[in-house]
């Protein structure tokens, strides 16, 4: 059964526009190669990076999203972390129901076909659980909740005080 994952790789921004076409070539060739199914590949461009890495403050963003059995990505690793032109990558696996439509509204975007915007809020909301609410009295008024006890041993030292 095919399964869906995402790599994305960041390439140094010296290279030249037809470089880094061949590296995307390059990179989806193997995983052609290796079993894997090119569904969209996205440029994102030459970005900044959060932190310096190899001297380098920007870098050229690239996801590459397929299908594949799970044999890819060994092979994919180990090619990225040999190439020098290679800053940064990852390679992200897609399973729960969410992922995957989460999955297929990326490669939408990346195609340029329609996608339905989706705030991460909204999805996390439907799988957190619930925090529990305030105590609430038989006519559904909040309760007041009892004072905690360094608040009860303050109040007792000011009336002590006041009254002497």
């Amino acid at each position: 059964m095919s399964k869906r994952y995402e790599t994305a790789f960041i390439l140094k921004p010296t290279l030249t526009d037809d470089e880094v076409a061949a590296k995307i070539d390059f990179f989806s060739e193997l995983i052609a190669k290796n079993g894997g199914e090119i569904v969209a590949i996205e440029r994102l461009g030459v970005k900044k990076l959060a932190y310096k890495i190899k001297k380098f403050e920007r870098g050229f963003y690239v996801a590459i999203y397929f299908t594949s059995d799970g044999q890819v990505n060994k092979e994919l690793e180990r090619v990225y972390g040999i190439t020098e032109d290679v800053l940064r990558f990852i390679a992200i696996k897609y399973e729960t129901k969410v992922e995957i439509e989460a999955w297929e509204n990326m490669v939408n975007r990346a195609k340029g076909l329609p996608f339905k915007e989706v705030k991460l809020s909204e999805t996390a909301r439907e799988y957190r659980p619930r925090t529990p609410r305030a105590p609430r009295g038989e006519d559904g008024e909040k309760r007041e909740r009892a004072p905690r006890r360094e608040e009860s041993v303050v109040e007792e030292t000011k009336e002590t005080k006041v009254a002497e």
